[in-house]
């Protein structure tokens, strides 16, 4: 049913080979400079031909054989591929929250103008997605986030001033990459998620909310005009999500485990703490200032994660740090792709200068 095209990782050599064996893609990019040579021998002898670079990646994406991309790079470096992408004219399945968090409203009128669809991967934005399937007619009141509260929820500062790299690392439900973890054990991952909902689903800021949800079965729930309410509900698992972008509109069979009521006779839900949790506040803030204030936000955040998790800081002094960055950063309203760039390479330096 798919045919993989392309396959791109930035040092994960081992999985990039093993899956490049597998598929037998066109191509390959490694964006690490310094490990061509270790996959292209790797793959040698295959009908596959091998990149590195950032610039190659970029480049690689607007290749003909390709018809959707799933952006599901970490951070800021994910805006380049997938601008380039649609400015080729590829539907984009967006896994990669920082690209719509710096440039959404850049990526979204890209999108529009090419005719491409940009299909959200997230589980909470493949939920708010699905909710609004057939509904195209009937106005949005709000959206709700779900949220797990990650390992840390309940926690006062005093106890977080003292949690571990390994203990914020442990989430109780999904099984993601580090700064992902990171971020949703502070609830930056929530925060980065309102700012690509804004912009996925064209909604003011007071239209989306956040609600603590622990058990992570409903992904996220749309409240239409009438007061009536649709959620997209199963068990925490991201290959659904992923699937459902890449199919859509179908709904494609699988074998992955079913959900069952009996296993979870109760459901709960709470708000979130933004006293003792900074991140979800900041980016509202964030979000209602607008400009280039999202791309202040994301970098601080990147710089302060890597740092907590390289034991630099504690936990406590990543959001500290990000509205220290936030409060120097210069503001401007209507950026451009290199305001971007400075902005950014600003921000990043600002915030290793507070480590």
């Amino acid at each position: 049913m798919f045919e993989v095209a392309v396959l791109t990782a930035r040092d994960n050599v081992d999985l990039l080979v093993k899956q490049a064996l597998e598929f037998i893609p066109s191509f390959v990019v490694i964006t690490n400079e310094l490990k061509f040579r270790e996959v292209s021998d790797a793959l040698k002898g295959l009908p596959t031909k091998v990149f590195s670079g950032e610039n190659m990646l970029v480049e690689i994406v607007q290749k003909k054989e390709i018809d959707l991309v799933l952006s599901a790079l970490v951070g800021f470096a994910g805006l380049y591929p997938t601008l380039a992408a649609l400015g080729a004219g590829k539907d984009i399945a967006i896994a990669n929250k920082e690209t719509l968090v710096v440039g959404g409203e850049m990526v979204i009128h890209l999108a529009k103008e090419n005719g491409c669809a940009v299909y959200p991967v997230d589980s909470e934005h493949s939920a708010i997605f699905q909710c609004l399937a057939g509904e195209e007619n009937n106005p949005v009141e709000k959206i709700i986030l779900t949220a797990s509260g990650g390992p840390f929820r309940g926690m006062k500062k005093e106890q977080l001033a003292r949690v571990t790299r390994k203990e914020a690392l442990n989430h109780p439900n999904w099984c993601m990459g580090e700064k992902v973890t990171i971020d949703s054990a502070s609830l930056m991952n929530k925060g980065l998620e309102i700012i690509e909902a804004r912009w996925l689903f064209d909604l003011d800021p007071q239209q989306i909310e956040v609600v603590v949800h622990p058990q992570s079965i409903i992904h996220s729930i749309v409240q239409f005009h009438d007061g009536s309410m649709k959620a997209q509900m199963g068990l925490p698992d991201m290959r659904l999500p992923i699937q459902y972008a890449l199919g859509y509109p179908k709904r494609l069979e699988n074998s992955f485990p079913r959900f069952s009521f009996a296993e979870y006779p109760q459901l709960s839900f709470e708000k979130p703490d933004t006293e003792t949790f900074r991140n979800l506040e900041l980016a509202y803030y964030a979000l209602k200032r607008g400009g280039n204030i999202p791309c202040i936000l994301n970098a601080a955040n990147e710089v302060a994660v890597q740092a907590f998790l390289e034991e630099k800081i504690g936990f406590l002094r990543i959001p500290e740090i990000i509205e220290e960055v936030m409060s120097m950063g210069n503001f401007i309203q209507q950026p451009t792709m290199d305001d971007y760039r400075e902005t950014d390479k600003l921000a990043r330096q600002m915030a290793g200068e507070m480590i």
